[in-house]
């Protein structure tokens, strides 16, 4: 039994996320999660909200309502609508929370006493007419690389350049809109990144089996121009971790927090910390995931995110595990993914384009969405969303694939032999063949799955199930019966231990399809199939079912024609 600690991106505190949100992390970090819990492997999923920094503060200056109030409540909310696409976090954490104070402070004092942060004096924007100074994500402007006019002061959303908020044309407040800005003097702490850029490049060479997007943003990052820079961990805000504490080795960081893209990667440690809390466990529990030292040496870290996400994962949160000098567990294995964007445009939280997580569920359950996002995931290039190709792949897939299998074989034998398993004679040739066929399908989905890829494994579940049903069609068991009742039995009696056998291999896409088939053969027994001959005979003859309702429905045009109209790209 291997020990696999898997962590998703964080989403921001600011609002409901969309769906290339979920695909871009959550969605298959939570496919790999379930995956190898199937498999009997120790598994420990941790996300959490990502709520200090920029964008909670204007969120909750929007909403009318205290920060703190604002981030509880949003935690509240996304963690039913992770409930609500069945995402098994083992704990869902919060980067306000205690633990993740104490660690950020802890790993930053260790820096610090490392010689690895240093005090230095910038110019940053002041806006006369909120009397502050303006972190990155308070300001606004036109990019300097693409024209967009809505570039924040940290990177434009349209390019993805990084920039710095003097770098903007026309600047203004994101908090009062006022173009009354001036550049004055502030002191802030730095990540001195460049003296670790040799050891982070060593780590970062010795991945060979990372993906290559991944690899290719870490070592532009780290070479490309000027190569690997300082950056800032510490901003001029009043709601995050505070960068002046008791042991801090440094003075004068009153009234400063440390950056969200510093304290956000720690929460990963601290929302397993959280976890043990939660149940009751002490600290060894936890430190068994994340220290070295105390038997985390045999843990493989798979961290899931997207693109954008990348550098600060291979390069930022890297730099502060390695520069605190503790043995703490490192990531192993990082799955990235480009972008999903959304009906010819892109999906945009701030902007609020697209279909958000809460709207797609009111629409339909969990499992449609889960099966189109994780068949079309943009692993090797962005892709695109498009409510055709929802309604095609939910039509031909779900409903006339696996749906209408379940249908035809449970019918079928409810007509004829009544809901129990039949007894029967031998299958024939076909069902050798099909099992034939079964047994390197399986194989190659479990290839797939344990290397990540999702849509591979997607096209392998998809060709199982297709297989079902080409026998069914083949060995047509209407037509037997009449002939020879004892054969047409025992075909459906192979056909109603396929439904089991989909349902268990199914599980990590569609789990609550899983859980109905399941229901319907009247069996919990969700062993992962070793050998397919032998996983067919699980359920013996005389063993009851219930004939299911229907597993999935067709998308009418009329719907989806709705659904475009409805959701055009703006969330009002």
């Amino acid at each position: 039994m291997a020990r696999i600690l898997i962590t998703s991106a964080i989403p921001y505190i600011n609002g409901i996320k969309h769906l290339g949100n979920l695909v871009g992390s959550q969605l298959p970090a939570d496919l790999f999660a379930r995956y190898n819990r199937m498999r009997g492997h120790e598994v420990m999923f941790i996300c959490a909200t990502d709520e200090h920094g920029t964008p909670a503060e204007l969120a909750a200056a929007k909403a009318g309502k205290p920060v703190a109030e604002y981030c509880a409540e949003m935690h509240e909310t996304q963690a039913a609508i992770a409930e609500g696409f069945r995402l098994s976090f083992d704990h869902f954490g919060r980067s306000s929370s205690d633990r993740n104070h104490r660690l950020t402070q802890h790993f930053a004092r260790r820096l610090g006493e490392a010689g690895l942060i240093s005090e230095v004096t910038e110019k940053q924007i002041f806006s006369k007419a909120d009397n502050r100074f303006l972190p990155d994500r308070y300001i606004e402007g036109t990019c300097p690389n693409c024209g967009y006019d809505k570039a924040r002061g940290d990177q434009c959303e349209n390019c993805t350049k990084q920039l710095d908020p003097t770098d903007l044309i026309n600047p203004r407040s994101a908090v009062s809109g006022s173009t009354d800005l001036e550049v004055r003097e502030t002191k802030h702490l730095y990540l001195r990144q460049r003296a670790l850029k040799e050891k982070l490049g060593e780590w970062i060479d010795g991945k060979t089996d990372w993906p290559v997007l991944t690899t290719s943003i870490a070592k532009k990052w780290l070479n490309d121009g000027e190569g690997l820079q300082d950056r800032g961990i510490t901003r001029d805000l009043a709601w995050g971790v505070p960068a002046q504490f008791e042991g801090a080795p440094w003075a004068g960081m009153e009234g400063k927090v440390f950056y969200v893209w510093f304290d956000a990667p720690i929460e990963y440690i601290a929302g397993t910390a959280e976890w043990a809390d939660a149940n009751g466990l002490d600290d060894a529990a936890w430190e068994r995931w994340w220290r070295t030292d105390k038997g985390a040496a045999d843990v493989t870290y798979v961290q899931f995110m997207g693109k954008d996400n990348v550098p600060f994962h291979t390069l930022s949160f890297p730099a502060t595990i390695i520069g605190s000098g503790e043995p703490w567990k490192l990531v192993d294995y990082i799955k990235s993914f480009n972008y999903l964007n959304y009906d010819g445009g892109q999906f945009s939280t701030s902007q609020g384009r697209g279909v958000f997580m809460d709207q797609a569920l009111s629409i339909l359950p969990a499992d449609y969405w889960r099966w189109w996002l994780l068949s079309h995931a943009p692993e090797n290039s962005d892709s695109e969303f498009t409510w055709e190709n929802f309604q095609a792949s939910v039509n031909k897939d779900l409903a006339d694939v696996l749906g209408n299998f379940v249908s035809r074989v449970t019918k079928f034998c409810r007509s004829k032999f009544g809901e129990v398993v039949p007894e029967g004679g031998q299958t024939g040739e076909r069902a050798a063949a099909l099992i034939a066929e079964l047994e390197t399908r399986v194989r190659a989905y479990e290839g797939h799955m344990e290397a990540m890829e999702v849509r591979k494994a997607a096209g392998e579940l998809r060709a199982i199930w297709v297989a079902g049903n080409e026998y069914l069609q083949s060995a047509a068991p209407w037509a037997v019966f009449k002939e020879d009742p004892e054969r047409a039995a025992a075909m459906t009696r192979l056909g109603l231990n396929l439904v089991r056998l989909y349902a268990v291999l199914s599980e990590p896409f569609i789990p609550d399809a899983s859980a109905r088939m399941l229901a319907a053969m009247k069996t919990d027994d969700r062993s992962w199939p070793g050998d397919i001959a032998g996983a067919l005979g699980a359920l013996a003859p005389g063993h009851a079912f219930e004939t299911p309702e229907v597993l999935f429905r067709k998308i009418a045009d009329e719907e989806r024609e709705d659904w475009q109209k409805r959701f055009a790209g703006v969330r009002t």
